[in-house]
């Protein structure tokens, strides 16, 4: 894999599945992995990011995007790895399937988004700094990249650092993600802190 960051050992990011991503992902899981306490928090702060007409990136996406329904978008391009999942998206305007911990190019040209969202799937990513790489290549100038993730996830397809980790190593795991991807300084938000459901943290960096 070769090394991902300095300060980690590679085996950081192996998995306890080491099987294809590609046969784990094939079923269609049609259901939302945070609360609807979390996805309203979710939806909340998109608002705050997304300019009306916006060209948003939604990276690791599903079945839905949670975007806020009173902001009239431009294109939304979804990422993911289950086409039937992404198919079923009514807010994505155009759909790719990718397995990013296989290929980190993204098949999109350069400065062509105002925002990029990544909801509860960096926990995933064995090649987290290439993508974020990417994912900057692809924003404009001063874009935002929302990063989101809660206590939830598949614990076989998780990276071990981020299985080793509390909510404030997480959010500090994925700043370094931000800063060795060349992006400015990234911002933790605890959106919903857990008192009365699903937690939810996100990390903002701007291109």
């Amino acid at each position: 894999m070769g090394t991902v960051l300095a300060e980690l050992p590679d085996e950081a990011f192996a998995k306890e599945d080491a099987g294809d991503d590609a046969l784990f992902y094939a079923p269609s899981r049609l259901v939302t992995h945070i609360d609807e306490g979390a996805v309203a928090a979710l939806t909340a702060y998109y608002a705050t990011l997304l300019p009306p007409h916006a060209a948003v990136l939604d990276l690791m996406s599903s079945w839905v995007s949670h975007l806020p329904e009173d902001i009239m978008l431009g294109e939304v391009v979804g990422h993911g790895m289950n086409r039937a999942e992404l198919d079923a998206n009514p807010r994505l305007s155009h759909r790719f399937v990718q397995d990013l911990n296989r290929d980190p190019t993204l098949p999109l040209p350069d400065a062509a988004f105002d925002a990029a969202l990544c909801c509860v799937g960096v926990q995933y990513l064995q090649r987290p700094v290439a993508v974020f790489t990417e994912v900057r290549r692809v924003l404009r100038p001063g874009a935002p990249f929302a990063v989101t993730f809660s206590n939830r996830c598949f614990p076989t397809k998780a990276v071990a650092v981020w299985r080793s980790l509390d909510a404030n190593g997480h959010a500090a795991l994925v700043r370094l993600y931000f800063e060795r991807a060349g992006f400015g300084s990234a911002e933790a938000v605890v959106l919903a802190d857990g008192s009365k459901g699903d937690p939810l943290v996100a990390v903002t960096g701007r291109a």
